[in-house]
């Protein structure tokens, strides 16, 4: 696993990556209802999710970046059940995905 600091480190760039994410989805009013749900609610877990990270509680750490990570996972779902969307948009919600998949990955 992870050393604390880096844990902070990582989960300190995925929140600013699922904010701006959620900024860029927020701007298109085009984006379908479904994704900025998903978004949002990522967003808003990440935001509650400060406290557990900053544990030392592996499992409990362990556990949030699964949940986080389902989340992301539907918000990447219903991206691509949107079809054509901007290109921003797609690097965003790509980008974010890719932060938690990885964070999972060295979480494991």
């Amino acid at each position: 696993m992870l050393q604390a600091s880096e844990i902070q480190k990582r989960f300190s760039h995925l929140q600013q990556t699922v904010s701006d994410a959620s900024r860029t989805c927020h701007a298109d009013k085009t984006i379908p209802a479904d994704l900025m749900n998903w978004v949002d609610e990522l967003d808003k877990e990440c935001k509650s999710a400060k406290k557990v990270m900053s544990s030392k509680d592996e499992d409990r750490i362990r556990q949030c970046v699964d949940d986080l990570e389902r989340i992301g996972d539907r918000a990447e779902r219903a991206f691509q059940q949107a079809g054509s969307l901007d290109a921003g948009i797609r690097d965003a919600v790509s980008s974010m995905h890719s932060e938690l998949s990885d964070l999972k990955r060295q979480m494991h």
